[in-house]
């Protein structure tokens, strides 16, 4: 077993908290493999970057020489996660579950060593669950606790309903902790309060507790909001390998040092020198491209990372895009907006009329592709390098 203080100065980076870390070192002191779980809903059929911060931590336990439990929650799935949510989900039907589940399990072998992988399925519990022995899982948490939790508190506040099933699923996923004998569980700072509720039920249960360890939530493409599909700022993880790379380009100088300790393996030593390099005068750029290689050489292999450089260099590099070009924000009030509009709002052109003859004319890219469609619409939460004619450029965010 790795050393004690590196395994655990290891398993600190990027955390957001670790409770209790006394618990964490003591059980890593015990020298034998910890479970490690993870839950994810199968609610959506692919990944993006932002759920790879979690499975980044899983992969770094199995380097570290422990057994990870990725839990599919197609059981939980079909309740509908009500974390963070203003109303009640809807649950999805079983159908749906199974066909997002086993894409789940085809992406994360990306990033997992399937060798050293566990995955589990709730249902194969829960499914065995009687009524009676729901209602006595029930019986082990209390409305008042429920109410604690700052969604929850929010609706009931606000007179808005909450269905009882809600107050299910924190209950059903702290019970998957028991069921998994959890040594250690990850998840997101939103789910801070359903992994205490494993802990708890543990001790009920007479297990020894699990460690809660909480990471951030990662910025989309905008730098601002949290990366979502909805939200249209993400990076998925099956998208191709050179759109993968072109929008890692794209986010902004500020938010590459971000990425680069939630999403990067290289130690914080090497992150740290790159920061360095650059505050003594080395250009930015040149390190973004480390990131944006190391990322589609995760998900694409060595060679379509550098496929991907010499076709981003070949587009921006050699048409001449500046070094510094300006960062604008355009705001929409519906969630999207038209291509003239925006070219208009960033500066790059005086009108929209001047923007539709632009485009008919050719002279407008977007990320280097040359738009054509005049009615085109934008989507909020994403960053676009934009260019019109030959000398007019903007990294454009739309907020």
């Amino acid at each position: 077993m790795t050393d004690i203080a590196a395994a655990m100065a290891q398993i600190k980076r990027g955390a957001e908290e670790i409770l209790l870390e006394e618990d964490l070192q003591r059980k890593l002191e015990q020298g034998r493999p910890l479970r490690v779980k993870a839950g994810f809903d199968p609610t959506a059929p692919d990944l993006h970057l932002g759920h790879t911060v979690l499975i980044n931590k899983l992969r770094q336990f199995q380097d570290l020489g422990h057994e990870v439990m990725f839990l599919i929650g197609d059981f939980t799935g079909m309740i509908g996660d009500p974390t963070g949510k203003s109303s009640t989900r809807p649950p999805l039907t079983r159908e749906q579950v199974i066909e997002n589940a086993r894409s789940y399990e085809q992406q994360i072998f990306k990033i997992l060593d399937p060798e050293r992988t566990l995955v589990m399925f709730n249902s194969s519990w829960m499914n065995e669950m009687s009524a009676a022995d729901l209602i006595q899982l029930a019986a082990r948490h209390t409305v008042a606790r429920m109410l604690e939790r700052d969604d929850f508190s929010k609706r009931y506040k606000g007179g808005q309903p909450i269905a009882i099933h809600e107050f299910l699923y924190p209950l059903i996923q702290g019970y998957d902790s028991v069921a998994m004998r959890a040594d250690v569980e990850l998840g997101g700072t939103d789910q801070k309060f359903n992994l205490l509720v494993g802990r708890e039920l543990q001790k009920q249960y007479g297990q020894e507790p699990q460690v809660v360890l909480t990471m951030p939530i990662l910025e989309g493409l905008d730098g601002v909001q949290k990366m979502s599909k909805s939200l249209g700022n993400y990076i998925g993880i099956d998208e191709p390998a050179e759109e993968m790379y072109g929008k890692v380009m794209s986010i902004s100088d500020e938010l590459m040092w971000r990425w680069f300790e939630l999403l990067s393996f290289r130690s914080l030593d090497d992150i740290e020198a790159l920061r360095r390099a650059v505050e003594g005068g080395r250009n930015p750029r040149d390190v973004k491209f480390m990131l944006a290689g190391e990322i589609v050489e995760r998900f694409h292999g060595a060679h379509a990372a550098e496929r991907a450089h010499e076709a981003f260099v070949a587009r921006f590099q050699k048409g001449a895009m500046p070094e510094d070009m300006p960062e604008k924000v355009v705001v929409s009030t519906d969630g999207r907006i038209a291509i003239a509009n925006l070219l208009k709002e960033a500066g790059l052109v005086q009108s929209t009329s001047e923007a539709m003859r632009m485009i008919r004319q050719g002279a407008v890219r977007i990320d280097g592709e040359r738009i054509e469609d005049t009615r085109l619409e934008i989507t909020a939460g994403s960053t676009h390098v934009c260019q019109v004619g030959k000398r007019r450029f903007a990294r454009v965010t739309v907020s």
